[in-house]
């Protein structure tokens, strides 16, 4: 799948701090993270991003993963004037593809609001959520 005036790239390089920044510090999942934070996490991940030809990113997704039995979908999004171009599938699918992350047995993510968009990639609720915890600490940004 191609998106005609647009690229995908998994190179750490690629990655437009700012935009990137700019958009997880005002996400609702993210709120006021500091950019050094922000900073180990995409350096401890592996990083997706959509250009467009000219070099400006406009979506993002990082995978927190071991690379062999485990993977966490993090801060995906696309930026609202490249939105219903088909991009956020195309990242999915890119994604998804990529050969860090074949042969894992579970991958999970969390959203309040896309789960048409993950579903259509076989991600569904949790088959068995009695058996999965959590320590979370929403306010920690604050």
């Amino acid at each position: 799948m191609l998106i005609p005036g647009y690229r995908v790239s998994s190179n750490q390089l690629d990655m437009d701090l700012t935009v990137i920044y700019n958009y997880i510090s005002n996400s609702y999942w993210a709120g006021n993270i500091p950019i050094n934070t922000m900073k180990k996490a995409m350096h401890n991940s592996l990083c997706f991003g959509v250009f467009t030809d000219s070099g400006q990113q406009v979506a993002f997704a990082r995978m927190v993963t071991d690379s062999a039995t485990f993977a966490y979908l993090a801060d995906v999004f696309v930026v609202e004037d490249h939105r219903g171009k088909g991009i956020s599938k195309w990242l999915m699918k890119t994604i998804l593809e990529d050969k860090n992350l074949q042969g894992i047995r579970r991958m999970v993510l969390e959203t309040s609001d896309a789960h048409g968009l993950y579903e259509q990639f076989g991600f569904k609720a949790l088959s068995c959520p009695n058996i999965f915890m959590e320590l979370h600490q929403p306010d920690v940004y604050k």
